[in-house]
C-alpha cells in the first residue's frame, strides 16, 4: 500500500525566519500559528491556536529570508517529518516539523516607522520596489 504524507496549512508567522547556512545550502526555520474557532457545548466561542515548526531548504529558504516577516499570513504545502536526537543529558528528544515544499504569501504585515499602525501589503508589493519597471496594459 502506498502512503500519502501531505500537509496544507494557512496561518501567521510567529517570528521572522531563522536562517542557517551549511556551506552553500540555506535552511529557514519559522513557527506558524494556525487558529480554529468552534463553539463548545455551552455555545461559547472557543479559539484554539496550534503552533507548527516549518522548515524550508535551498531556494525556498532564500525566498523565505527575503520576504517573510513576523505576522505574515502564509499558505504552506509540505510533508511531516519527525526526527530525534539526544540532548545534553542523554535523553532522547523528538520533534515533528513541516518540511515545506511550497508556500504562498497571502498577506504581509508592514510595520510603519512609528509602529503604532500596521498595514497589510500585497505580497507582490513586498518584492517589487521603486526601480521595478512597470508593465503596460496587455493587448488582450
Amino acid at each position: 500500500m502506498i502512503g500519502v504524507n501531505k500537509v496544507i496549512l494557512i496561518g501567521n508567522l510567529g517570528k521572522d525566519p531563522e536562517i542557517i547556512t551549511f556551506d552553500t545550502v540555506k535552511k529557514a526555520v519559522f513557527p506558524l500559528a494556525t487558529t480554529e474557532f468552534y463553539k463548545n457545548k455551552d455555545g461559547q466561542k472557543i479559539e484554539q491556536t496550534d503552533w507548527h515548526n516549518v522548515v524550508c531548504w535551498r531556494g525556498l529558504a532564500e525566498i523565505a529570508e527575503k520576504i517573510l516577516k513576523k505576522g505574515t499570513q502564509l499558505y504552506v504545502e509540505g510533508k511531516l517529518r519527525t526526527r530525534s536526537w539526544e540532548d545534553k543529558d542523554g535523553n532522547k528528544r523528538y520533534i515533528t516539523e513541516v518540511l515545506a515544499e511550497n508556500f504562498t504569501v497571502l498577506a504581509n504585515k508592514n510595520y510603519s516607522n512609528n509602529q503604532e499602525e500596521d498595514t497589510v501589503v500585497s505580497p507582490i508589493d513586498s518584492i517589487l520596489n521603486a526601480s521595478t519597471e512597470q508593465v503596460e496594459d496587455l493587448p488582450f
